[in-house]
């Protein structure tokens, strides 16, 4: 039944699976997806803009000002801190200048002068005229909360990847998408007329758990939908456009600055959400993913999808030759049978597979990490100049990968793009160390700038790593358990990026020894990144059994193995049966045969074995 459902997926044409894929590109004469799958991918690609735009909001909403004392306790006159230095602001060295709105007045500095001040004064200077920070007056002792409204919303997406896979995998893609759907409006909405931070730091979490629930759901049924000669690149175009929202983000600041009548950051807000409201006719335009349907046994439901897709697609279903239809109604008394991502503890792979991605993701967001800049780098005068240079990293990731994995396959441009940052991790602890011991007139110049091209480039082949790990985990993890493998990974990329305004709380102290531990770290992934299979070209697994069969190839030629693995033949003809002989093999073949026949076939069945005719045939006997 999965097969006559692919084929029906493929436009009623079986011949669309018989033309395997070339370097992941669309291989001679192969046809492409249908019309109606064409239409429905292209509905998950428009959400990718809007999530981009909410996934970057923080660095606007909680951006951090310049501050003027109004009021200087014990004294009468006024003071300006127009370029904080880093003693004022705790995450100022890290040598981003992002305006992240993770820089705190004071914070264990021992400068506690500059924060002795009844009455501020807090003005941005790009982006936004008023924020959360300043609306509130986030400064000094009270900077904490802002590092709280950050850990909110990657929290509360760590959450959604793992609450919203696990039922994505129970009810369905559709359900998890609406509902996401629903409580992003709900939420996001709500966030704008917060009344304080308190109210604020937690509806974002809300609203990060709804907005990881919608991204989780959304890559799922994209994924389900292609051909194995579209999934790559049907998922990069996804990927740039959540980049695309990002660039965005800086001109969408810049309109809703000095509204009237209503605080900025409120009108981001609302702005950003309100696209949202746009994919409501997805609850009757989108349908419920055809490959779960039938790897979950849902065999009505199946052929209801079947016939409405045959509908769309313009295909006649009672002269398809295969009997789609009639094999699914010799299996509609089936019962329906779900997943859970806590079955894959009993396999012998697949858990394994799933644990190497997670730790690839992990840790390469954590190296992702602007703060793995140069720690002694100031603050930089230009207006957005390293928001962009990150979304500029994000879009040359992105142009890099659809070539190096068309022609090195997943595990080949995961591996090169690893390698790639283990190598920059490496020359960033050893050779800027080196250049400090040999040449102290070298330190101060040269220290600084190969620190910076070190970092860039260890955060573009990071941010490769990351993105195929996603995609990598989607295509081998089977249909039954995608949603709870694919959160999973996608969590650990959630605590990779805590860690960042850890650091930053921690005012950037032990930073040789983060690079050690990630360079360390970079060489186990390498190792174990052998121990994944290659998925170019193959469909996607269905059921645990197909997921524990797909395994890594063997390192061994095909044709070697074959002459390791096979018997020789040898002529026994000239040994003549002796009398002896005869009655040890036949008493042999007789108690066998006794043996045999007192096994149930109830325990064959229990024990792996299979019931043929009358014989029951346990573990190959």
């Amino acid at each position: 039944s999965l097969l006559c459902g692919r084929a029906v997926m493929a436009g009623g044409r079986p011949e669309a699976q018989d033309h395997p894929p070339e370097n992941g590109f669309r291989p001679p004469g192969a046809p492409g997806p249908p019309r109606y799958q064409k239409q429905l991918v292209v509905l998950t690609w428009i959400p990718a803009l809007f999530i981009g735009l909410s996934q970057f909001s923080d660095y606007f909403l909680l951006a951090q000002p310049n501050g003027t004392c109004v009021q200087p306790l014990g004294n009468d006159s006024n003071w300006t801190v127009a370029s904080p230095p880093p003693a004022l602001v705790t995450g100022g060295s890290n040598g981003t200048g992002t305006g992240t709105g993770e820089e705190g007045y004071g914070e264990g500095t021992g400068e506690s002068g500059l924060c002795d001040c009844t009455e501020w004064k807090l003005e941005l200077l790009t982006g936004l005229s008023q924020n959360v920070v300043t609306k509130w007056n986030l400064v000094c002792d009270s900077a904490w909360k802002v590092h709280i409204a950050k850990f909110s919303l990657l929290v509360g997406s760590i959450f959604g990847y793992l609450v919203m896979g696990v039922m994505a995998d129970w009810f369905g893609r559709h359900p998890a998408l609406i509902l996401s759907l629903f409580l992003v409006l709900v939420f996001g909405l709500s966030v704008a007329f917060s009344v304080n931070v308190t109210m604020f730091s937690t509806l974002r979490f809300f609203e990060g758990f709804c907005l990881a629930g919608l991204a989780l759901s959304l890559y799922l049924l994209r994924i389900e939908l292609c051909l194995p000669a579209w999934r790559f690149s049907m998922a990069m175009v996804a990927s740039f456009l959540m980049v695309g929202g990002q660039l965005l983000m800086p001109g969408l600041a810049a309109l809703c600055r000095n509204w009237p009548q209503r605080d900025d950051w409120q009108v981001l807000q609302i702005v950003i959400i309100s696209p949202f409201v746009l994919m409501l006719p997805y609850i009757w335009i989108f349908p419920e993913s055809l490959r779960w349907l039938l790897a979950t046994q849902q065999y009505r439901r199946s052929k209801a999808m079947m016939l409405h897709i045959a509908r769309k697609n313009r295909t006649d279903m009672t002269m398809e030759p295969s009997g789609v239809l009639i094999e699914l109604e010799q299996e509609l008394h089936r019962k329906p049978q779900r997943s859970c991502i806590i079955k894959m503890m009993s396999t012998r792979n697949l858990w394994k597979n799933i644990v190497v991605l997670c730790e690839h993701e992990l840790h390469t967001i954590v190296q992702d990490s602007p703060y793995m800049m140069d720690p002694e780098a100031q603050p930089t005068a230009l207006c957005h100049a390293d928001y962009y240079t990150m979304a500029g990293i994000a879009v040359a990731t992105c142009l890099a990968l659809c070539p190096a994995v068309g022609l090195m396959g997943r595990r080949g441009g995961l591996l090169t793009f690893m390698i790639i940052t283990a190598l920059a991790s490496l020359l960033q602890l050893g050779l800027l160390n080196l250049i400090g011991k040999y040449s102290l007139l070298l330190r101060d110049t040269l220290n600084r700038k190969f620190s910076v091209a070190f970092s860039i480039i260890g955060m573009f082949s990071s941010h490769a790593v990351s993105t195929l790990s996603i995609f990598f985990c989607a295509e081998i993890t089977p249909t039954v358990i995608r949603g709870g493998g694919l959160g999973l990974v996608l969590a650990s990329a959630g605590f990779g990026m805590l860690t960042a305004p850890i650091m930053e709380l921690h005012n950037q102290k032990g930073y040789f020894l983060h690079h050690v531990i990630f360079a360390c770290c970079t060489l186990l992934c390498i190792i174990c990144l052998l121990l994944l299979p290659e998925p170019r070209g193959k469909p996607l697994p269905e059921s645990m059994a197909d997921g524990e069969t797909f395994t890594r190839q063997t390192l061994l030629h095909p044709g070697e193995q074959h002459l390791l693995l096979a018997k020789i033949d040898r002529d026994y003809s000239r040994v003549h049966d002796t009398p002896l002989h005869l009655s040890t093999t036949g008493s042999a073949t007789v108690a066998a045969a006794t043996a045999l026949a007192a096994v149930p076939a109830s325990y064959a069945l229990a024990t792996g074995g299979e019931v043929i005719g009358n014989h029951a045939v346990a573990n190959g006997v």
